[in-house]
């Protein structure tokens, strides 16, 4: 399985896959990193870590249908069978899904189906919860409600910040996505 990572921003999760992907923990080839923001630090890390990198906006594409065209063209000149979303900020249109039915992953800082779509880890602090939570789960067409992968439970503690909050949501999916990606991928290959 050729595997590509979309991603947005810093790449963290993108990191730890890479990591993962390179030791053989997770079945089959990271063979490209896209991102959608030419300057974004995932980029530095994608060099750094030998992993082939693409990147363009949808404004340089003149629209999304352009964005999605073109990205479809680069997912298939690296042959690429499988797509796992880390920190993608784009949602994903009808010209790549149909091509990749049931092949998209993604990450979720929330325990879905609740708080979807952005701020989830805000949002979930700012209503008081008790705890939120980390979802690996597969793509459709709707926001953040495809058939859930994993999930992952993490409390908010009465001394929480957001950013304490956001620190061991992140910690919590840098566990959870490689385990996931790798069943996932297992089962691909069967």
């Amino acid at each position: 399985m050729r595997v590509a990572i979309l991603a947005s921003g810093n790449g963290t999760n993108f990191e730890v896959l890479a990591k993962h992907f390179q030791s053989g923990d997770i079945p089959g080839e990271l063979a490209l990193l896209f991102c959608n923001h030419p300057d974004a630090p995932v980029m530095k890390r994608a060099q750094r870590l030998d992993v082939p990198a693409e990147s363009f906006t949808v404004k340089s594409c003149g629209g999304k249908q352009e964005y999605e065209e073109k990205l479809l063209a680069v997912l298939q000149k690296y042959q690429i069978d499988f797509i796992a979303l880390a920190g993608y900020l784009r949602v994903i249109g009808p010209t790549i899904l149909r091509q990749y039915d049931h092949r998209i992953v993604n990450l979720h800082p929330a325990w879905l189906p609740e708080y979807p779509g952005l701020h989830s880890i805000e949002r979930a602090f700012a209503d008081h919860r008790s705890e939120t939570g980390v979802t690996v789960h597969y793509i459709d067409a709707g926001l953040d409600s495809g058939p859930i992968i994993a999930q992952r439970r993490v409390p908010i503690l009465a001394t929480d910040t957001v950013e304490t909050l956001e620190n061991r949501v992140h910690e919590t999916e840098h566990h959870l996505y490689p385990e996931a990606l790798a069943q996932v991928l297992a089962k691909e290959q069967d």
